[in-house]
């Protein structure tokens, strides 16, 4: 555990002397959030988000994209290192078949949230493939998150579903669309919830750490290694992300942290787990989700706004209190999610 404290720690250095230049150099490439009327997940115009929020214009967007690139680098490099110097390094999996998997889903889906910002930061058209239209993202998010899925069952062998106080349920094939479609929720979940200065960043270390504890009790060498530096990285930029930000994550870094987050639980095995753990992506997701059938079948608002964190901004909680509120929340649910991922078959 020392090792990869210090794994974590090293990683929050790079990453806390890097990011002053980066935000610097985002400033220079004018790679920040447009003023102008801000479209939702779902690309319908929201106003009362624009009220709230239009302050935040011109804050330097992308600062998920130097923890995506800092992580990749420092992950195989330090396995790597590792290796040379004699570490014992254990699995639970083939270590490269783990390894594929992890930066494939960091990076691939990493690049697919880049192209969204730059349509957005330079107003590319939204016509054609890097107009990036919902349609165009969700088959591309389909079709990276069925690949992934196949990796898991192929090369891993993964294909159970734990089921507290009950047992193992092996999945077989059926894995692949179940694991596809956590993938591709927990994305876009988290796309929903980065929306507040520190909140989607926040909620998410507080579950990244939850589930370095389980990979560390189980002695998975290279997810203990690589959530030690993603960690490392994410509380660097959190520094900086915190109210009020000077820089957003962007949906390089929303897309790519949502869609990695959910291969990590499935992984470890502890796909309710991951739900519990990962509850506040799961309220806002489910909030914007209600509000958008509610409108598409009643022709009304079930909500005044949506997602779940911009209706309490409009009932008049101030920002900081929100997302302070959703971290303490988050840890209750980290806590019950470990739990509950813990807890052994009860006899019947």
């Amino acid at each position: 555990m020392g090792l990869l404290l210090g794994l974590l720690l090293f990683s929050w250095l790079c990453a806390s002397i890097l990011y002053v230049p980066y935000i610097r150099l985002l400033y220079k490439w004018r790679f920040q959030r447009l003023k102008q009327t801000t479209l939702d997940a779902f690309d319908k115009r929201t106003p009362i988000f624009d009220r709230f929020h239009q302050k935040k214009a011109g804050t330097p967007l992308g600062g998920g994209a130097l923890i995506i690139l800092l992580t990749t680098i420092l992950f195989p490099l330090s396995l790597l290192l590792m290796k040379y110097f004699w570490v014992p390094i254990t699995a639970v999996y083939p270590m490269g078949s783990e390894i594929k998997i992890l930066l494939v889903t960091f990076v691939s889906f990493g690049l697919l949230g880049l192209l969204d910002d730059v349509k957005k930061t330079f107003g590319i058209a939204s016509s054609g493939f890097f107009g990036l239209r919902l349609r165009h993202k969700l088959i591309l998010e389909i079709l990276l998150s069925v690949i992934i899925s196949f990796w898991l069952v192929h090369d891993l062998k993964i294909d159970i579903f734990y089921i507290p106080f009950y047992g193992v349920i092996h999945m077989g094939i059926l894995f692949i669309p179940f694991a596809a479609f956590i993938i591709i929720a927990f994305a876009n979940a988290f796309n929903i919830t980065d929306g507040l200065d520190g909140l989607s960043s926040g909620v998410l270390m507080i579950a990244l750490t939850a589930f370095w504890f389980v990979s560390a009790s189980i002695l998975d060498s290279s997810l203990s290694v690589f959530i030690a530096l993603w960690l490392g990285a994410l509380i660097a930029f959190l520094y900086f992300n915190v109210y009020p930000a000077r820089i957003i994550l962007g949906d390089v870094g929303a897309l790519s942290f949502g869609a990695t987050l959910a291969v990590v639980g499935l992984i470890l095995g502890k796909a309710p787990a991951l739900v519990i753990i990962g509850g506040i992506f799961i309220i806002e997701v489910t909030s914007s989700f209600l509000q958008l059938s509610w409108k598409h079948f009643f022709h009304r608002k079930l909500f005044a706004v949506a997602p779940f964190h911009l209706w309490l901004q409009y009932k008049g909680w101030s920002e900081p209190k929100i997302v302070m509120r959703f971290w303490i929340i988050s840890i209750v649910f980290a806590i019950f999610g470990l739990w509950l991922g813990l807890i052994t078959k009860v006899s019947l």
